[in-house]
């Protein structure tokens, strides 16, 4: 908990906001948050008042409100993440020869806010402003491994959250555990063909000062090019991942979580302009 404990879990509530595709019960977000009900609704009501969050009361639910639109397009017009990350990731294409990208997660979809293409590599539909399904991407579960339990269940709450592109992926929550737990295991994230077939993806989170994933940075490359030299492409993201976490002030590796420990214990984040 922070110095400030009411703006901590404000901050907690906005962001769980943020992640859900319609407006959510009160008992939602008490329990998603970790929150009495009695402090999640007081909350929500000042809230209310400020225009961050809109009450539907023949719902019973509640949503983002237009302030917190306002903030959102603040941050697109600054876009301070894709500011730290353009040279870095040109710089990961350089030494791999592969196509790399970043990509936030937006709800159960990953966002891609930059990408950097390798010359004379095949085009990707991971361009920027597309989102895909984030259980699907090596992206997206990079980003998956390091939430906590309670979030994972919240944007994953049943079979039909599991879409697929061409008939492969986990189709379950359970599935998705032990891919993720998979994922913590080795210290990065795979994808092959689950996007586009014939092409694989690895990628590393980038973590803010309390260990919450911000994005995930990815290489793409023809499944069977990569060849021996996996190790080194996944060392390469894991270098540009700690790269763009030291400036955030988060930890230097995104590796395997400490035993018993699925990811940070609620999900806080703050995006630091530190100079390279």
């Amino acid at each position: 908990m922070g110095q400030v404990p009411a703006a901590t879990r404000t901050l907690r509530v906005l962001r769980y906001l943020a992640t859900q595709a319609d407006p959510v019960s009160l008992d939602a977000i008490a329990r998603a948050c970790a929150l009495p009900r009695s402090s999640a609704y007081h909350l929500l009501t000042a809230m209310v008042e400020e225009g961050f969050v809109v009450h539907l009361p023949d719902e019973h639910r509640w949503g983002l409100g237009v302030a917190a639109f306002e903030v959102g397009s603040g941050y697109s017009r600054q876009a301070p993440l894709q500011r730290l990350a353009r040279r870095p990731l040109a710089e990961l294409v350089d030494r791999v020869g592969h196509s790399a990208h970043l990509a936030v997660l937006h709800g159960s979809d990953v966002l891609y806010v930059l990408e950097e293409r390798a010359p004379g590599r095949p085009p990707l539909v991971s361009d920027v402003g597309v989102r895909l399904p984030a259980h699907l991407t090596a992206s997206g579960r990079a980003v998956l491994a390091h939430l906590p339990p309670a979030q994972l269940r919240a944007l994953y709450p049943a079979a039909s959250a599991f879409v697929t592109r061409h008939g492969t992926g986990p189709t379950s929550l359970s599935a998705l555990r032990v891919l993720l737990a998979e994922t913590r295991q080795r210290g990065h994230a795979e994808e092959r063909g689950e996007v586009t077939p014939g092409l694989a993806s690895v990628a590393v989170a980038v973590l803010d000062h309390n260990a919450h994933p911000l994005a995930g940075v990815a290489v793409t490359f023809p499944e069977g090019d990569a060849g021996g030299d996996l190790e080194r492409l996944v060392t390469e993201v894991a270098r540009t991942a700690g790269l763009l976490s030291r400036r955030l002030r988060g930890p230097t590796s995104a590796g395997p979580a400490p035993r018993g420990r699925t990811g940070p214990k609620l999900p806080r984040s703050r995006i630091s302009l530190t100079p390279p």
